[in-house]
């Protein structure tokens, strides 16, 4: 007991190690963004093989979920556009972004239901895939192509790297049964190039600031990282308290809620694929506007270690 215990609280070390690491030795990790996407796939990849068909149950909470995600993306982005366009894209991407691939992870280990945020994730990234080339060729910088040229540029990268790994998934399980089932036993595989990807992510934008900084970008950076910080307090705040609210309702209707909701709810709402969010933002936008989502990364791992730090207390209390 005391062996998994450690090893819980190694876990929730691990995430601010790594943010630790990447800023420490950004000269190096810097060569290796390239990585990105590979680690995307993979994780995505490795997600969906955990997902069984029958458990994908696309629940009205989770088409409100999204609808709450695209209405606050577009909020963010009208209010803070007038002020700076580059804080509007930053904290807008951290909104936009689909749910990361360690949430179910993360999600099980606070005692939320895996299926439910797994399948948000693939609805979540299912959408992005879809319109989420067109919404970059809107709010992004593309100051030498035209609307559609900006929209097919980035749907040949985006699109297949979203919708390839389900593909890829599904086709794995009815050709090659034997190594899907070894590959959805190794769900932890997806936590550690989830550590990984921060590193490289976070050794990145270090690496960027550093090299392109300018006397005029202070206020910029702040407000990039107040915005990731408040906007990643709204979705927790709001999921926890949409996940309270849905759970009230089943128990009146007399259903059986297995998971806690609350955790669902936030996880799918709050935990990000920031490396994806990284990636789009130093492709795709002004380039500084990469700060907005490798600050999520701290904040959400900061209340991601603090959820974990918490639940673990808890269980120690009610064991003792």
């Amino acid at each position: 007991m005391r062996i998994a215990l450690h090893r819980q609280q190694l876990k929730s070390a691990m995430l601010p190690i790594a943010m630790l690491v990447g800023a420490v030795f950004y000269k190096w990790i810097g060569y290796l963004t390239f990585l990105s996407p590979y680690l995307i796939f993979m994780m995505l990849f490795i997600t969906y093989c955990r997902l069984e068909p029958k458990e994908f149950k696309p629940q009205m909470s989770q088409l409100t979920l999204l609808a709450l995600q695209m209405v606050l993306s577009t909020v963010v982005y009208l209010v803070l556009l007038p002020a700076d366009h580059t804080v509007a894209e930053g904290v807008f991407i951290c909104v936009f972004i689909p749910t990361a691939t360690a949430a179910p992870v993360i999600t099980s280990m606070l005692g939320g239901s895996i299926s439910y945020v797994a399948t948000y994730s693939l609805i979540c990234n299912t959408f992005v895939a879809v319109v989420g080339s067109v919404v970059l060729a809107i709010v992004g910088d593309f100051h030498t192509m035209g609307f559609m040229e900006s929209t097919l540029h980035i749907m040949k990268r985006v699109f297949p790297l979203l919708l390839l790994p389900i593909v890829a998934a599904l086709s794995l399980r009815y050709l090659w049964p034997s190594a899907h089932r070894a590959v959805a036993k190794s769900q932890q595989l997806s936590f550690y190039m989830w550590v990984i990807a921060l590193l490289l992510i976070v050794g990145s934008c270090v690496s960027f600031v550093i090299l392109h900084w300018e006397e005029n970008e202070p206020g910029t950076l702040i407000w990039l990282v107040l915005g990731s910080l408040g906007v990643c307090l709204i979705q927790f705040v709001v999921g926890r308290r949409l996940g309270a609210w849905l759970g009230r309702r089943a128990q009146k209707r007399g259903e059986c809620v297995e998971n806690d909701l609350r955790v669902s709810c936030a996880q799918s709402l709050m935990q990000k694929n920031t490396v994806l969010a990284v990636w789009l933002a130093m492709a795709y936008m002004t380039p500084l506007a990469s700060v907005g989502p490798a600050s999520y990364i701290a904040w959400q791992n900061i209340v991601n270690s603090w959820q974990l730090f918490r639940h673990e207390s808890n269980n120690i209390k009610n064991k003792n």
